[in-house]
């Protein structure tokens, strides 16, 4: 009990608490209802910038433009710096579209398109869009778009070939792929006879003719001018995007007999799925 005031400590310790709450508030409120300075110093994830406020403002409807409005509350750093718990490398790129509208060279535009995506910048995004690799990741995913199950089966040869080079303790993994373009496998004799591979034949004669091939993954068909040299390189660069080596080649085909004279054309290739190379498992060896 402080005899002076007539209250107890405890009361007054928590007094002190609830002063310190209240004025974080209040130093809160302020922040939100701030005028910023027309030059606004930047911390984006320890990368420091300086800009305009008017650069921030640009586009409406972007993140930036809504933190740097006045409604809400942006916290400092020691140095009174606007902090963004983001990763500051390509933030430049950001602020010099804004500032400018120039956009980043072909090897940063990935990187700076997530960028864009997580600020909200709507005009970046559309240009950024135009721009390789960006514009003919579109038209390649369009392709895949006509795949059915494309990457449930892009994810089963990663497992198959996990779960082989566990088993047999290797540094690789094979397994055997199916792609074929054409719905109608047929043998090579017959093709100066037939105009199209759909042709008429009955009801039980169709069902002789759908198969399966003896491989560990199938891909196939399809209805674009894209080829099947086309789909084994996506095959490749996506699962090269996952850090694996990948070498393919053409080991074949199916030739199950089918029906009468008919047996199934389709291309099997070898896939083999490298886990590590031999140079990491010499660097590994070293003392």
């Amino acid at each position: 009990m402080d005899r002076r005031s007539g209250r107890s400590t405890g009361d007054m310790s928590k007094g002190t608490k609830m002063g310190s709450s209240e004025s974080g508030r209040t130093a809160k409120a302020l922040n939100c209802g701030a005028e910023f300075p027309e030059v606004v110093p930047l911390n984006i994830g320890g990368a420091h910038f300086t800009t305009r406020l008017s650069t921030l403002r640009r586009y409406e409807d972007t993140m930036l433009a809504a933190m740097f409005s006045g409604r809400h509350y942006i916290p400092t750093d020691a140095e009174g710096r606007y902090f963004i718990d983001r990763d500051g490398a390509h933030f430049g790129d950001v602020l010099n579209f804004l500032r400018s509208g120039d956009l980043p060279p072909r090897e940063r535009v990935r990187a700076v398109y997530k960028e864009a995506q997580y600020y909200a910048i709507g005009p970046l995004l559309e240009q950024l869009e135009n721009m390789q690799p960006l514009k003919g990741e579109k038209v390649r995913q369009a392709f895949l778009g006509l795949m059915p199950y494309y990457k449930d089966h892009l994810e089963r040869i990663v497992e198959i070939a996990r779960l082989r080079a566990v088993q047999r303790k290797a540094r690789f993994a094979k397994l055997k792929v199916c792609v074929f373009k054409e719905e109608m496998p047929i043998t090579p004799y017959e093709c100066p006879l037939l105009n199209s591979l759909r042709f008429e034949r009955s009801e039980s004669d169709g069902q002789l003719f759908e198969h399966h091939c003896e491989v560990d993954v199938s891909f196939g068909p399809w209805e674009a001018v894209a080829d099947v040299y086309d789909l084994l390189h996506c095959l490749v660069t996506d699962l090269s995007a996952q850090g694996l080596t990948v070498d393919h080649q053409c080991i074949g085909v199916c030739d199950k007999h089918l029906i009468n004279h008919y047996y199934c054309k389709r291309p099997i290739y070898e896939f083999k799925i490298t886990w590590w190379s031999s140079a990491q498992s010499l660097g590994w060896c070293k003392f």
